[in-house]
């Protein structure tokens, strides 16, 4: 399966099992195998269907799930890029902000606190009512 198959097979997916009729159809599978206990006398064998199914499921939805979540992130970075971009004043250093390592984030977060408590004149504030 190539990169882009997968990518559509995630997104649609995505959309599929995030529809409130997926919800509906596992939460009629619950109650289905809730029902069906007595039957099987609520034996090994029963408990093992259901643990099972969602383990097997939870597995395959975590990569699903990333997929998603990083294609949103990198559109979101994107638009983040351009928008720093594109505003006057603002510092293009901040556009690749997502590749430095933890240590340089925390010194921008601490510039920006500093920024913040100090009250840049190129900040407006805001009124509270």
């Amino acid at each position: 399966m190539s990169v882009s198959a997968f990518n559509n097979f995630a997104k649609h997916s995505a959309a599929v099992v995030g529809s409130p009729w997926a919800f509906v159809l596992a939460v009629i599978i619950v109650m289905t195998w809730v029902v069906t206990g007595p039957h099987f006398a609520y034996s090994d064998t029963w408990q093992l269907v259901i643990n099972t199914g969602t383990t097997i499921v939870t597995f395959l939805m975590v990569f699903l799930i990333q997929n998603t979540q990083n294609r949103d992130a990198k559109a979101v970075h994107l638009k983040l890029d351009e928008l720093i971009y594109g505003v006057h004043g603002a510092r293009n250093s901040l556009i690749d902000l997502e590749n430095l390592s933890d240590q340089e984030l925390e010194v921008l977060q601490q510039q920006f606190e500093r920024l913040r408590k100090k009250g840049d004149p190129h900040t407006p504030t805001r009124q509270t009512p």
